[in-house]
């Protein structure tokens, strides 16, 4: 009785503050009640469109009895939250730029009464007005465990909190302050919990070293880079027909909870060090799994193409012998062909001999099976972006700038080939080069830009902290924005990473442990 007392009057205490915070913030708004005060609310308006300190914890006090208990305390809570809302809709509709958006994962803790609520506060007062729930990753799902039609598990999957929908809360609380939320989706990698399925196997990428990627990424078969936390990943081979299936059913599943949009991470191979960190050889391509490789054989426009192909995934190079041995077996076929090859045309209609031909024949046996490589990896976005499409919200690809770079002869192991994704959908360039200053973070984007059809639109994604430089030498969000709006005033929208970065410490403690039923 006595602990619900004093909770009774301190609410009591803290309600004139609340109106006062309630009445502030609706000023704060050009034309909501008082439409001659326009010029002097804008001048009100922090930069980024972050709220007051005061503000903050003003609407904080209001949470807080109101998941006490405390009816009165709770209607004037959901006032601030709606008046917040739409000073956030209108700041940023008058600030650059316009989307300000940021990462963010949920636990299972978040379900607690009020700690949704607070994280969602926490991105409002920051000024974004977009949020990216990461709904797959690490071979997990953001699904209700009772409501899962997934081969993945769910994020949650013990007591009474499994039956709990944390996407559809996440969606229902972001909606009720402004906010836009995108699903945030690995993709190509389908996480350690699937490459331990024996029903799953041969959906596996594979190299020509007869590796899996779940051996290469848990077992050390080949040198993973640690440091950008490669560690228990496992990636598809993007030609599997399975893979496409479980993979569909996942988007489908995530898109009955409406979310406002879609972002698809981790379209790529593995990222690995050293001198794996070049595919400069057909071994190294993750194109040995049965799908990849009968799709790359398929390419053949005839016996010899089909034949040398063959041959060359099975030895890595082709022999003059192999050459001479396809010209006397198929004796009516002149030049090997297979889809893109135009071989030049000889005035003489005997073939030159093979070992003049061998080394031409071989290096275009190598670029077709890397661009064989590339192509699994856009036509696996193309295939899950469509659903999203379908539905009318937006869909978006989440790459490095740098993982389509040609090294000598070869490429970049991830093989990310984002200049050739749909231009239909949003370009979110992860921005993340140090350098002491912001000269090479500029550097990726504009690469990013100039690569770019007309039309397409390039969200940049930012990483670091407001208000000071990380130990990395990582400049401040405010250094990085600047440069940003200085040399690419054109761009609209502009993404942080990510949430815990930015995350009180009490905060991330309690989000991250508790005890649920």
């Amino acid at each position: 009785m006595r602990s619900h007392f004093l909770s009774r009057k301190i609410v009591k205490q803290r309600r004139g503050a609340i109106a006062l915070a309630l009445a502030s913030s609706l000023l704060a708004q050009p034309g909501v009640l008082f439409p001659w005060l326009g010029g002097v609310a804008r001048a009100q308006l922090t930069a980024f469109c972050k709220l007051s300190t005061s503000t903050i914890a003003q609407k904080d006090a209001a949470r807080q009895a109101a998941f006490a208990g405390d009816q009165i305390a709770t209607v004037e809570y959901q006032q601030l939250v709606q008046a917040d809302a739409q000073r956030l809709r209108q700041c940023r509709s008058q600030t650059w730029p316009q989307t300000q958006a940021i990462w963010l994962r949920l636990y299972p803790c978040d379900l607690q009464p009020g700690v949704l609520d607070d994280v969602m506060d926490r991105i409002v007062n920051q000024g974004y007005n977009q949020v990216y729930v990461e709904v797959f990753y690490d071979g997990q799902v953001l699904l209700p465990s009772t409501d899962n039609p997934t081969v993945w598990p769910s994020v949650i999957r013990t007591g009474e909190a499994a039956k709990a929908d944390l996407l559809a809360q996440a969606i229902q609380k972001a909606h009720e302050r402004g906010l836009k939320l995108y699903a945030w989706m690995f993709s190509m990698n389908f996480g350690y919990s699937y490459g331990q399925r024996a029903d799953r196997q041969q959906a596996l990428a594979r190299n020509g070293r007869g590796q899996s990627s779940l051996y290469v990424a848990n077992n050390g078969g080949l040198a993973i880079d640690f440091s950008q936390q490669e560690v228990d990943k496992v990636f598809i081979d993007p030609y599997n027909l399975q893979a496409k299936q479980d993979y569909n059913r996942l988007v489908q599943a995530v898109l009955q909870r409406q979310p406002d949009g879609v972002l698809f991470d981790y379209i790529r191979y593995p990222r690995q060090t050293g001198a794996a960190s070049v595919t400069d050889k057909v071994s190294d391509l993750w194109i040995y799994a049965s799908g990849a490789q009968q799709a790359l054989i398929q390419r053949g426009l005839n016996n010899k193409g089909v034949n040398l192909i063959q041959r060359f995934l099975q030895k890595g190079y082709i022999s003059t012998y192999d050459i001479a041995a396809l010209d006397r077996q198929y004796p009516q076929e002149r030049e090997p062909l297979w889809q893109g090859r135009n071989p030049p045309l000889s005035l003489s209609k005997q073939l030159l001999p093979a070992a003049i031909r061998q080394p031409r024949l071989q290096q275009e046996l190598w670029l077709l099976s890397a661009a064989h490589a590339f192509q699994g990896v856009v036509d696996f976005l193309t295939a899950a972006v469509l659903p999203v499409q379908q539905r009318g919200i937006p869909a978006g690809a989440v790459f490095f700038p740098d993982g389509n770079r040609r090294v000598g002869r070869g490429f970049d192991s991830r093989m990310q080939p984002w200049d050739r994704f749909p231009s239909s959908i949003e370009w979110h360039p992860m921005s993340y080069a140090v350098c002491g200053n912001t000269s090479c973070i500029a550097s990726q984007v504009q690469e990013v830009l100039r690569a770019a059809p007309s039309g397409t639109q390039v969200s940049p994604v930012l990483a670091g902290v407001w208000g000071r430089a990380l130990q990395n030498s990582r400049p401040s969000l405010e250094a990085q924005m600047a440069a940003l709006r200085q040399f690419a005033p054109q761009i609209r929208s502009v993404s942080h990473f990510a949430y815990s970065w930015q995350e009180d410490p009490t905060s991330a403690r309690n989000r991250r442990s508790c005890r649920l039923r």
